[in-house]
């Protein structure tokens, strides 16, 4: 049913996106802010967790981050706030709300999560402890100014894989999310991985130690953004039964989005 409920809020943000590109512009002075959460999946069947808002701070001088009135709270409106992170992996986003905001900068970020947050491995519900921090909402370094008259898409990126962590003997799952936000503009890598029979497909592209990662969606497409401008390397890495591989210097230039060449992956030999 859950699952259910989660491919109905995608159609809707998919409809709602289709009409806001017919909205009017944001009021002069004004900025029109679209928040959309992805996911960078892990090695699960499911990942539910219960959003409920997200708090934003512009950047002033004089407030304080600790100061209640320096935050605007946007609550996430539907009224099942269960969303499936592994839904939202290739292209697919969830559109959390959309808010008007002065010129300026914006700051810093907060996911609100509930408490009702769970992963499903080999058909297993397994209840997600969380950190007691969080219910003040997941901070993310934002720090990026936005011009009157314009519409921007925030994005936040939800590392699944980062984020769940088995904690020793204890055997308990604890959610500790690892989170970042970009402007929908930043640069990025997107490619088509063929065949479909090669997936569950994961991607990575990796430089200086760093690797941000991925899987492709039911049509083999995926893409990474938010990326900083360099040579990067990625690593394809389908089912067991095909043989991974691996893309050197793959060049990502300063607001662009570097499309790969279709990549077609081989059966291994018996």
């Amino acid at each position: 049913m859950k699952k259910h409920i989660s491919n109905f809020l995608l159609a809707i943000t998919a409809l709602f996106c289709f009409a806001c590109d017919y909205n009017d512009s944001p009021d002069k002075g004004m900025a029109r802010v679209n928040f959309y959460l992805v996911d960078a999946p892990g090695d699960f069947d499911e990942v539910w967790v219960e959003v409920l808002s997200v708090r934003v701070r512009m950047k002033s001088d004089n407030s304080d981050e600790n100061d209640d009135s320096s935050w605007r709270e946007m609550n996430y409106e539907p009224g099942d706030k269960m969303v499936n992170l592994l839904d939202l992996t290739g292209n697919n986003s969830l559109l959390l709300g959309t808010e008007d905001f002065e010129e300026g900068e914006i700051d810093q970020i907060r996911l609100v999560l509930g408490e009702n947050n769970y992963v499903v491995s080999d058909g297993n519900e397994f209840g997600l402890k969380t950190p007691s921090a969080q219910q003040n909402g997941l901070k993310i370094k934002v720090n990026q100014p936005i011009e009157g008259g314009q519409s921007y898409n925030l994005v936040i990126d939800f590392d699944v894989a980062k984020s769940i962590v088995v904690a020793g003997n204890s055997g308990n799952i604890i959610l500790k999310p690892v989170l970042r936000a970009y402007l929908e503009e930043a640069a990025g890598i997107s490619g088509l991985v063929l065949p479909l029979d090669a997936q569950t497909i994961a991607v990575s592209a990796s430089r200086n130690g760093e690797s941000f990662n991925t899987f492709t969606d039911e049509a083999g497409n995926f893409k990474i953004q938010g990326l900083e401008p360099g040579t990067y390397t990625i690593l394809i890495t389908p089912n067991e039964r095909y043989t991974p591989v691996s893309l050197e210097a793959v060049v990502v230039e300063q607001g662009e989005i570097t499309v790969l060449d279709p990549v077609t992956v081989t059966l291994k030999e018996e």
